[in-house]
């Protein structure tokens, strides 16, 4: 860790192998603290390149567990980079919940808030989701329920080494980057959403050379997500499109009305709120627009306008309040 982190300090750039080899050292333990911290720090200051990108990608998929004979239910993953300082609510979450109540697979994989108040096994903990690594019970809520729930820490030793540490740094790191590509179930349908222009043109290089039916979007004002305050990108294997809230028949929001509060209670409310069809026009619009391309991306013959309407009856009918009651039965 010495020569390398020397090397770093020296503007230099890791090669696939060297980048592969560091992150298999810190998920076998071999390095301390500070040594983790230094890490992380450089790339912070300097960004990182592709194929550092993938030599650390490299190292996680080795390091984790391997759920992908859950495959077969061909689940959906809807997961945020993080990182974009906007301290929104759970949309990401909320919306996967209304893809599986619409009657879709879902498989979430998500982790505690490192540079924001909620992230989604925050607000899963914070509504009694015992999390799990037990293939059997994964299987069972993705079969009842439509939805099982990974937290990230359980399924790969990188992750929960790095953990505490992301925590105390409480700014966005390379593992925002990587956490949406190493899903242990390796799902063939993701909808990603990233901060910014530079990190939507790596993704699209890396899932265009796999086989992963993907979809990236990033609003313009810089949310990792669909956020209905300003225009916004969708980039797929068939091309990308800039698309303005109006043009979806949504009002345009303010950045305030999708704000997540400033305690994790107060974004477990709001999380609430949503699921029980009594939040504010805003913070329900939000979601069912992430949900709607979400369900384009698996349901291809509906128009966007079909899956847009099919997320707003899901909450609007209960739907999505009787689909959570399941999942809290089956993960409590």
């Amino acid at each position: 860790m010495k020569l390398l982190l020397t090397k770093l300090f020296e503007n230099q750039q890791l090669d696939r192998q060297e980048a592969c080899a560091v992150l298999q050292g810190i998920g076998q333990d071999k390095y301390n603290a500070a040594q983790i911290a230094a890490l992380i720090s450089v790339y912070i200051m300097r960004g990182i390149n592709i194929e550092e990108f993938l030599g650390f990608r490299d190292a996680l998929y080795q390091l984790g567990t391997d759920l992908t004979a859950l495959n077969a239910y061909k689940p959906l993953d809807i997961v945020g980079t993080g990182g974009d300082g906007k301290n929104t609510f759970n949309i990401s979450t909320l919306s996967c919940f209304v893809v599986a109540a619409a009657g879709y697979k879902v498989a979430k994989h998500g982790n505690y808030g490192a540079s924001s108040v909620s992230g989604s096994s925050t607000v899963m903990e914070q509504h009694g989701v015992k999390f799990t690594n037990n293939i059997g019970e994964l299987e069972r809520s993705l079969d009842k329920a439509n939805l099982c729930f990974l937290h990230a820490p359980m399924f790969n030793d990188a992750l929960k080494v790095v953990a505490p540490i992301r925590r105390e740094l409480g700014v966005r790191t390379f593992f925002n980057m990587l956490g949406p590509l190493v899903n242990p179930i390796r799902n063939q349908h993701v909808l990603l959403g990233v901060f910014n222009l530079k990190m939507l043109r790596m993704y699209q290089y890396i899932y265009q050379n796999t086989n992963i039916d993907f979809s990236i979007v990033h609003s313009i004002d810089g949310y990792d997500e669909i956020s209905l305050t300003d225009s916004f990108k969708v980039v797929t294997k068939l091309g990308e499109q800039l698309c303005t809230p109006n043009q979806l028949g949504f009002e345009q929001l303010n950045q305030t009305s999708i704000y997540g509060g400033e305690t994790v209670e107060q974004a477990a409310a709001i999380f609430s709120d949503v699921i029980h069809n009594r939040a504010t026009s805003a913070q329900k619009n939000v979601v069912i627009a992430n949900a709607g391309f979400a369900i384009q991306l698996v349901d291809k013959q509906k128009t966007i306008e079909e899956c847009i309407g099919l997320a707003r009856e899901t909450i609007e009918s209960g739907k999505l309040k009787e689909t959570y009651r399941l999942f809290l039965e089956l993960n409590s």
